[in-house]
């Protein structure tokens, strides 16, 4: 059970900083160079965090620990964002480089802060054993070669 909580850790860290990252940068970028209004990632980061606090809560609900999901900072990131597209208002590519390696960067580091908050993996692998599937999904073994000799 401290494998289920702990083993995938740093690889989804990485997957995560970058994929969402990503999905900041370029969703609010485009979203900006489309309507030219500076504060949009900011708005945009607001409503992925509550996205992520509702789906915290469903998972909640079900049984899990409350340090399951880990809600990302999106917003201080956003925010550097939105500022360098002000700073860069009269040059996009400027505000897609910049703003994009300012997002890349900051995001994992903030993120970072935030997983070291969370409790220990193991006193949560103790206190929240690995759900069991229902006798109805167990997988039934293969009975390959059962009446070879009958």
């Amino acid at each position: 059970d401290y494998i289920f909580y702990t083993d995938w850790m740093w690889t989804s860290f990485v997957v995560f900083s970058i994929s969402q990252s990503t999905m900041l940068a370029v969703g609010a970028i485009y979203y900006m160079l489309l309507t030219g209004v500076p504060g949009t990632a900011t708005y945009y980061a607001t409503i992925m965090t509550i996205y992520t606090w509702v789906a915290k809560g469903a998972w909640f609900a079900l049984g899990y620990p409350y340090d399951f999901i880990v809600v990302p900072v999106w917003i201080p990131s956003a925010m550097l964002l939105d500022l360098t597209y002000w700073a860069t208002r009269r040059n996009k590519h400027a505000a897609i480089i910049i703003g994009g390696t300012l997002v890349g960067l900051s995001f994992p580091l903030f993120n970072m802060v935030n997983l070291l908050l969370v409790r220990d993996p193991l006193e949560v692998a103790f206190k929240y054993p690995r759900p069991t599937l229902p006798a109805y999904m167990t997988p039934i073994e293969p009975q390959v070669g059962k009446f070879y000799n009958s």
